[in-house]
């Protein structure tokens, strides 16, 4: 980098003065110092006005300001060889220069050296020297971030703008959100083509809002829009708009909007538009903060009086229930575009779009992967085939195989593989543990079925049992709420059939969590009570952080609170029973699979099927989840 003559005129000069001084002090009036150091013997002041009197002085140089004397005399002792001696004068002896006068000694003064204001001088200048030269390196790495004084522009945005958007991603690499993709891709075509829908009457929306869990491609969705439209685009995150200072979010949104209106017609994308949409006046001291005075100037900005002509907001947030309402209304953003996990179809596509430049055996069905994972979004799914991948290369294979394929599965499910379990009391614990729940899911005709059965560890838990929908569930009934209850509560159901009731562990603890909040939801969400009926006793609860519920506050009497638990608890208990009475019905079923799973350590879903056929009858169920 080159460097320029303000930068060496602004170092030369600091360094030119210290320099100065520096040889002032060191390198001026060198015979007085070598005058004083050559005076090595102390001659006390008496003898030398003996000296003097007799004649025997032939030079005095005085230094110090009349404090110090070298004096060059004859010594008798030395056989009269000239000797120089130091002498220290009295501070009042006003006769003695009139006796050197008068004695005809050679005489020099030399005046005396100021060291001390010189360094109190440089001292004093080291400071302002050290303060300009840290401005200027601050004002030098300011300017090669982002131009000169962008360390002092708090109020401008700091959005991402780029004039033709290359993202790199298309529509086409977009899939399982065919919905959405439809309502952004008419978007594009109101800024591409404007005059197609302008001629019927039509409006430009202002703004988009994608709403959705985390991973369903929101921001993907974003990127591919700025790869499609061709119009200038700025990207910015809710949270760059909050700052500190007071007042400078709102200056940033300010300086944000005039550069889009400068640019359009444009887009402006703001991911997690929660961080500065929250509802006004929510928090726990009300006000007028700083995040309410910026959510105020984007409500301006968006529809105010003056108008946003050919600036289309899209925003992302995953908390549409903490939003403003004046910022969801029509005019603002005019469009909510619900972007939820993908159905089976969806997976399917998603996991052809990411299997792209993956090598993968070809006895590798997406088709079955995509029916293995119920839930998944396509943030998962892509993790899911690059984790295959990843196992693929650390074991040395040339295509992706179901081996790898499952483990990756369990991980992003499960989490990691621990050490394999030893094989002790412990061990067939939790063997009975987890063929507990695999039995009462697999005799419970509404329970979904079991997927696979594994003491490995993964993650906290030391043995799982996993059951996988055979079809996408929008609704769940009674019975199949019922039912997983009861496939719950089957492992210590197993434990205390097995092993005693003096012998249940802390295994289920977890399980135990899960069953009540199931069964108090039925009872005063769902209105599935048979004492309390249909009613719903509570909804969905407020966040604390919006300023609401901060005190838990009762919709109900203590009667009805009273049978509400103890509806909880007839149901858990009804449940418990059941599964208890599965366990002493199958109990030669359930020592064959556990002595069959601490030997293989897992099991999957047909198999164990297989083996439990031989002991009981197994309810057909609807179309199972193939296993790979």
């Amino acid at each position: 980098m080159k460097t320029s003559w303000k930068t060496i005129l602004l170092w030369a000069v600091p360094i030119a003065v210290i320099g100065f001084f520096v040889w002032q002090s060191f390198f001026s009036q060198p015979v007085q110092s070598m005058s004083i150091n050559a005076a090595n013997t102390r001659l006390s002041y008496s003898r030398f006005l003996e000296y003097l009197d007799e004649d025997m002085v032939r030079r005095v140089d005085i230094y110090d300001g009349g404090r110090t004397a070298v004096v060059a005399a004859i010594d008798p002792q030395l056989q009269n060889r000239e000797q120089r001696a130091r002498v220290d004068l009295p501070m009042y002896a006003p006769e003695l220069m009139s006796k050197l006068k008068d004695s005809g000694v050679d005489l020099a003064v030399y005046p005396p050296r100021n060291n001390g204001a010189i360094w109190g001088f440089l001292s004093n200048l080291i400071f302002p020297i050290a303060l300009i030269g840290g401005l200027f390196f601050l004002f030098r790495r300011s300017s090669q971030m982002g131009g000169p004084g962008q360390a002092m522009d708090f109020g401008k945005s700091k959005a991402r703008f780029s004039m033709d958007a290359s993202t790199g991603i298309k529509f086409d690499d977009v899939a399982g959100i065919e919905e959405a993709k439809e309502e952004l891709q008419e978007i594009v075509g109101f800024l591409k083509k404007p005059e197609r829908f302008t001629a019927v009457g039509a409006k430009i929306p202002k703004g988009v809002l994608l709403i959705g869990p985390p991973g369903t491609g929101k921001t993907l969705l974003a990127k591919a829009i700025a790869g499609e439209a061709g119009v200038p685009f700025f990207s910015v995150s809710g949270s760059e708009f909050v700052e500190m200072f007071v007042g400078v979010g709102a200056s940033r949104v300010r300086d944000l909007f005039k550069k889009a209106k400068e640019s359009a017609p444009c887009i402006i994308f703001v991911d997690e538009i929660d961080a500065v949409g929250r509802q006004r006046g929510a928090g726990i001291g009300g006000g007028n903060d700083e995040r309410e005075q910026t959510l105020n100037q984007i409500l301006t900005e968006m529809d105010g009086f003056e108008g946003n002509t050919g600036i289309i907001v899209i925003a992302a947030t995953n908390r549409p229930d903490v939003l403003d309402a004046a910022l969801l209304r029509p005019g603002r953003f005019d469009r909510q575009v619900t972007v939820d996990a993908p159905d089976m179809k969806g997976r399917l596509q998603i996991l052809h779009v990411h299997a792209r430049g993956k090598k993968i055996a070809e006895d590798v069905s997406l088709d079955s992967i995509a029916r293995r994972t119920p839930g998944f979004t396509g943030a998962d799914l892509s993790n899911l085939l690059n984790e295959a991948a990843i196992l693929t290369a650390r074991r040395r294979k040339d295509a992706i195989t179901l081996l790898e394929i499952d483990d990756a599965v369990d991980r992003v499910i499960a989490g990691l593989e621990g050490k394999p379990l030893v094989d002790s009391k412990y061990k067939r614990i939790i063997a009975y543990h987890e063929v507990g729940h695999a039995i009462v899911g697999s005799l419970i005709k509404e329970h979904d079925p079991v997927q696979k059965v594994t003491l490995i560890p993964r993650g906290q838990a030391a043995g799982l049992t996993w059951f996988a929908p055979s079809e996408e569930q929008m609704l769940i009934s009674r019975a199949q709420i019922l039912a997983r209850i009861t496939g719950a509560l089957g492992g210590r159901a197993a434990e205390e059939a097995v092993f005693g009731h003096g012998e249940v562990t802390t295994g289920a603890g977890n399980d135990l969590q899960q069953v009540t909040g199931m069964a108090r939801q039925m009872v005063t969400r769902f209105g599935m009570s048979d004492v309390i009926g249909p009613l719903s006793l509570e909804g969905q609860s407020s966040q604390v952080f919006l300023g609401r519920d901060l005190m838990s506050r009762s919709e109900f009497s203590e009667d009805i609170s009273s049978r509400v638990d103890n509806q909880v608890r007839d149901i858990v208990n009804s449940c418990y029973n059941k599964a208890l009475q599965i366990m002493n019905d199958n109990r030669e079923a359930i020592d064959r699979v556990v002595d069959i799973l601490v030997e293989k350590e897992s099991i999957d879903g047909e198999e164990f099927r297989q083996i439990l056929a031989e002991y009981t009858v197994v309810p057909e169920k609807e179309t199972a989840t193939p296993v790979l």
